[in-house]
């Protein structure tokens, strides 16, 4: 199974962003400086001098991590251009935030890192299988919603793992306990080979199924259409539709700026992009606005806050986050941070807004739409539920090399609902991208958002 792009883009960064932080020269000592654990995550963080380092922690392991240089006061910067700021809240405790995601992540100060993190890991692929299953079991909030009992998992496989195990075979093993999750946000990775599993009934945004929707798009639904332009590296496109109405595809949110770009050039590139798109003039003579979401691999939730900050002239709540934060109860959460959309600075469109999404809409294409449900102004979803996965995803390494991800926080609605597993459903169901609808040429999903959003002429009697 091919993996969602986005999470393959994670597992890689996991291979590559282990630097010595030692590369930094080092400053005064800072307020932050010190050994933090984080509230959920399953993670400790040793700050001072040079940088950051993380170790990531379950009840019967404790591995180093990635690591940041410090660039500034409070702040450190990852081997890919992230920036991690550190803001002390008095002396016991402190607040993380990170380039490109949305929310805090509450740190606590303890004395010292705990032995367990002095000592070298095991190499025993038995010691290996403990980790994963472990740090599933301290970590990831939705085996009841699954259905799957992750302790009969254990007595199931590990019987099978030995002193002897192979990588290859314990690769194996791991995705054979992970299939039934079908989680986007799940994956392994061992060298070239990847395990991954959308939701039954669905298809990952991967760059081919891109290529040939956008195509399909252009031909069809763009045909008439007047002043398309793409932007963001091809993630965005814009045209004007009959009617006075508009289309804004997005595929993805991040890739605008080029590979290794941090994220203030993704930024900066999209706000560029909105800048030109929605001009005063633009947002004046609109009647409606199609946002296509349908084939979207996610990214940034920041960038997918950022569009919305321009749908609106009311500040509302997007969503609220919550992180699983006790290892022996899954019921047991963090505080709910409710995260905003602020109207930015900048011409805003207000006007009705027709979402388009389906299985394709993965990660943060799910919390765009999710930031749109209580989007003052008229709003309707159309086509087919998004994929159902919307934490940032935990990157875990074993002391093999082995890679896994998965995730452990939970984005609400204002009435504490979540749509991991199910997806955000349309409003108004349409097939999407289907074989048929490409043999017939049809958009059933595009020619609704067109017959929704025209204008219709006063009847006269």
């Amino acid at each position: 199974m091919r993996i969602v792009t986005a999470t393959v883009a994670a597992l890689t960064l996991a291979v590559t962003a282990l630097p010595a932080a030692s590369a930094a020269p080092q400053g005064p000592p800072a307020a932050t400086d010190g050994v933090w654990r984080m509230d959920g995550y399953g993670t400790l963080l040793v700050l001072g001098g040079a940088g950051l380092r993380e170790y990531q922690t379950t009840a019967v392991s404790c591995m180093a991590g990635d690591t940041a240089r410090r660039t500034g006061p409070g702040t450190y910067t990852t081997p890919d251009g992230t920036v991690l700021t550190v803001r002390a809240a008095g002396r016991a405790h402190a607040r993380l935030t990170a380039d490109g995601s949305a929310g805090h992540r509450r740190l606590t100060r303890i004395r010292a890192l705990p032995a367990a993190c002095t000592r070298p890991p095991s190499s025993d692929p038995r010691a290996d299988f403990d980790v994963l299953w472990q740090t599933f079991e301290e970590n990831y909030p939705f085996f009841a919603q699954k259905g799957v009992d992750w302790h009969a998992v254990r007595d199931r496989y590990r019987p099978q793992v030995h002193r002897n195990t192979t990588r290859t075979e314990l690769f194996d093993i791991f995705s054979r306990m992970l299939r039934p999750l079908y989680d986007a946000h799940v994956a392994v990775k061992d060298g070239d080979r990847v395990f991954a599993e959308v939701r039954p009934g669905t298809e990952p945004p991967t760059r081919e199924l891109d290529a040939k929707v956008k195509k399909f798009v252009v031909a069809r639904d763009l045909k008439d259409a007047t002043g398309r332009q793409d932007f963001a590296a091809g993630r965005i496109t814009y045209a004007d539709l009959r009617a006075d109405l508009g289309y804004l595809r997005i595929s993805g949110f991040g890739g605008y700026a080029g590979a290794d770009a941090p994220y203030s050039a993704e930024q900066a590139e999209l706000d560029r992009t909105l800048d030109t798109v929605l001009t005063p003039a633009r947002t004046r003579h609109l009647k409606g606005l199609i946002i296509d979401l349908r084939v979207n691999g996610g990214g940034s939730d920041v960038l997918g806050l950022r569009i919305a900050a321009r749908l609106t002239d009311t500040a509302y709540t997007a969503y609220a986050k919550r992180v699983r934060n006790d290892p022996s109860d899954p019921t047991r959460h963090t505080r709910p941070e409710p995260v905003p959309v602020v109207p930015a600075d900048a011409p805003r469109y207000t006007g009705p807004v027709a979402v388009l999404t389906g299985g394709s809409t993965v990660s943060a294409g799910e919390t765009f739409t999710q930031a749109l449900l209580d989007r003052p102004g008229r709003t309707v979803r159309i086509g087919r539920p998004t994929q159902g996965v919307f934490s940032d995803v935990m990157m875990r390494r074993l002391a093999d090399g082995m890679l896994f991800v998965l995730p452990n926080e939970e984005y609400l609605t204002r009435t504490g609902r979540t749509f991991d597993g199910t997806g955000i459903p349309p409003q108004l169901t349409e097939p999407v991208f289907t074989e048929e609808e490409f043999a017939h040429d049809r958009d059933s999903a595009f020619d609704r958002a067109v017959s929704v959003l025209t204008p219709r002429s006063p009847s006269h009697g």
